[in-house]
């Protein structure tokens, strides 16, 4: 690496000319290039969530990552998660299969579904609940943070409201049906 004055440190390309040795900056590239993390060995150390099962796949103990986390979450078939937030994080939650229902708020009292393909945002500090909606298939989805660490708040003394308000998730020049 090099710093190239501004603040800003430049990796340089496979062919770039630096003073180390000529197996060194191959070696470098090799194990300090793009990174192959096989989804049979996540790493389930991390945040979790009653309800729910989260495995981490990148983060900075991972792969030495700096701005984001990433991982899987799987809930079971009727399953509702803990209340909980991610603190100043944003998330992102892709739906691989299953049907989920989110639910948000002060005391949850909105609510909205999403299916296999779908993408969930979750801004900083919102309150959320994961719901598996289905019955008899298992939820399995993708997440993630803006981070390098999974920040997790559980927040065990909200409750759900009784009757939540359905939010449809449609972009702005899409109707509610």
């Amino acid at each position: 690496m090099h710093d190239i004055g501004d603040g800003h440190t430049h990796h340089p390309e496979p062919h770039d000319h630096d003073d180390t040795p000529d197996g060194a900056a191959a070696a470098r590239w090799k194990h300090d290039g793009v990174r192959v993390i096989p989804g049979d060995r996540l790493d389930p150390n991390t945040a979790q969530t009653p309800g729910m099962f989260r495995q981490a796949a990148v983060n900075a103990a991972r792969v030495g990552a700096q701005k984001i986390w990433a991982g899987t979450v799987a809930i079971e078939p009727d399953a509702k998660t803990g209340v909980h937030h991610h603190g100043a994080l944003e998330s992102v939650i892709y739906i691989v299969s299953g049907r989920a229902r989110m639910r948000w708020g002060e005391r949850l009292e909105y609510v909205a579904e999403a299916g296999p393909g779908d993408f969930i945002f979750v801004p900083p500090y919102v309150p959320h609940q994961e719901i598996n909606a289905s019955t008899d298939a298992p939820l399995h989805c993708v997440l993630v943070r803006s981070d390098n660490e999974a920040v997790v708040v559980n927040l065990p003394d909200v409750e759900a409201a009784e009757r939540p308000e359905t939010v449809y998730w449609i972009d702005p020049i899409h109707r509610q049906p």
